[in-house]
């Protein structure tokens, strides 16, 4: 009895002498010096684009990759089945990619912080019935396999019995809703972020109800009783929250997506395709070092590309110069597109220029868009309340906060420049920040007429021209109102 005892303790010892010598996880990335993150590609979540990889998850796992101190290897999959079984294997040591908590999956794997939360849509093609509820489906319904909207239809089917879906890993979550479009599947589930921005280039697509109301998004990790890495995921997302990192992370791609306005969305779509091929020439030839499509959308938001477009404080044209900005930038027929477009663009680049070196895009043209509409004196004077409030004024998210203020006269008495509608300045640029979003979707998929030198027109510039020729029929007139020439010059 006391030999089968001592061999029992030894069998104790060995074990207990192994587990000391297997190392942590956290050990384990420190001493690659690398964490490997897995995330569902997306526009969501990670893309790659002109000036380098992308991502609302790609920026955050970077931020905990510093706050580690090592090397971020992000690992882009298309399904989740994938992807779920590269962190059982220890190939991923987080997955990053928006997923929500659900009961069902904390059975397998466990879940960081919460950091946002979303709700899941019931999503279908404008111009069919609209369902309210789930017994008002007549069509087929897919979702991703495995996905957070098929757990969520599992527990949903108990209120529903003859609740019925499929479920498809060869098409991701954009997939199906241009499956929606093409009218391939009738109904499918978008995560409301996703859901956001898409319907920029796809106002087509309308929702039924909210199946899912505030989910909790947070990381998942491998459910190993291994502590050393979830510990350090407490405090670094207390820490963004903390310091605004993770606010301005939000705005920077989620923020100018939050309202949606169905008219204006096609209406643009379609002036896309039927106007900007006339001036499109014009805007690639003098945008100079500013990405031609962010002058197209910025001109669009003027004037929606009409070049005898007049507000009633006579700013005037494709870009709509004021008087004094065209003989600035060299402009002497503000109603000839070529040359308002050119003067705008010199006008922006301008801006652009004034804006402090030390401040990185893309604020930098953020900052700028709200400068052409109000002026960068506006701007600087809600930069320095920013700063006087604690925040940083370097940043759009946080200026971006303030400039609203300039039209309370407790705080506008006290600046250089006075009064401003700098709530208009706000819904001004994400308004381009949209647009700009859906050119460039719909120019690198190939949506866009190529354009005709015989397309190209020339106006006049007549003080007599018609009303109905110089009528301004911006979707916000408040906004052209703002854009006085006081406010545009007060930078100088």
């Amino acid at each position: 009895m006391q030999k089968l005892l001592a061999i029992f303790s030894l069998v104790l010892m060995l074990c207990a002498c192994d587990m000391q010598q297997q190392p942590s996880q956290l050990a384990h990335i420190k001493a690659q010096n690398k964490i490997r993150v897995g995330t569902l590609a997306g526009a969501s979540n990670y893309y790659q684009a002109p000036q380098g990889v992308q991502g609302f998850e790609y920026e955050l796992a970077q931020e905990f990759a510093d706050y580690v101190g090592v090397e971020l290897e992000m690992v882009p999959f298309f399904n989740l089945s994938d992807m779920f079984t590269r962190l059982e294997n220890g190939d991923l040591d987080v997955i990053a990619s928006g997923l929500t908590y659900n009961t069902i999956r904390a059975k397998h794997y466990r879940f960081g912080p919460t950091y946002r939360t979303i709700s899941q849509k019931l999503v279908y093609k404008q111009g069919r019935v609209r369902p309210r509820e789930f017994d008002d489906l007549t069509g087929n319904l897919t979702v991703l396999a495995k996905s957070s909207h098929s757990l969520a239809l599992q527990q949903l089917k108990q209120l529903h019995p003859t609740l019925s879906w499929n479920e498809t890993e060869d098409m991701d979550e954009e997939e199906l809703l241009q499956a929606v479009i093409d009218g391939e599947i009738d109904y499918t589930l978008a995560d409301s972020h996703t859901l956001s921005l898409f319907r920029r280039y796809h106002p087509n697509l309308s929702i039924g109800f909210s199946v899912t109301r505030n989910d909790p998004i947070a990381w998942v990790l491998r459910k190993d009783g291994d502590d050393s890495l979830y510990a350090l995921m407490v405090p670094f997302f207390g820490d963004i929250k903390q310091t605004n990192q993770l606010y301005v992370l939000e705005e920077k791609y989620f923020g100018h997506v939050r309202q949606f306005n169905y008219v204006n969305t096609l209406a643009y779509i379609e002036a896309i395709k039927e106007t900007l091929p006339k001036y499109q020439p014009w805007f690639e030839q003098y945008a100079g070092n500013i990405d031609w499509r962010l002058l197209a959308a910025l001109s669009y938001q003027e004037s929606m590309w009409n070049p005898k477009a007049k507000s009633p404080t006579g700013v005037r044209g494709i870009m709509m110069l004021t008087q004094a900005t065209a003989k600035q930038v060299g402009v002497t027929n503000r109603l000839a597109p070529e040359q308002n477009i050119k003067g705008g663009a010199e006008y922006l680049a301008q801006l652009i220029s004034w804006i402090p070196e030390r401040i990185p895009q893309p604020d930098r043209t953020w900052f700028a868009l709200a400068s052409y509409n109000v002026g960068w004196g506006h701007v600087n004077d809600a930069r320095i309340i920013t700063e006087q409030e604690g925040a940083s004024p370097d940043k759009w998210a946080d200026v971006k906060k303030r400039l609203p203020l300039l039209i309370k006269k407790r705080y506008y008495r006290k600046t250089k420049y006075g009064y401003a509608r700098g709530d208009v300045a706000v819904k001004y640029v994400d308004n381009i920040r949209r647009y700009y979003d859906a050119l460039v979707w719909l120019d690198e998929n190939d949506a866009i007429s190529n354009p005709s030198d015989e397309e190209a027109i020339t106006q006049q510039e007549d003080p007599n021209l018609p009303d109905n020729d110089n009528k301004q029929s911006k979707p916000d007139n408040e906004q052209q109102a703002a854009n006085t020439e006081q406010n545009k010059l007060n930078n100088n």
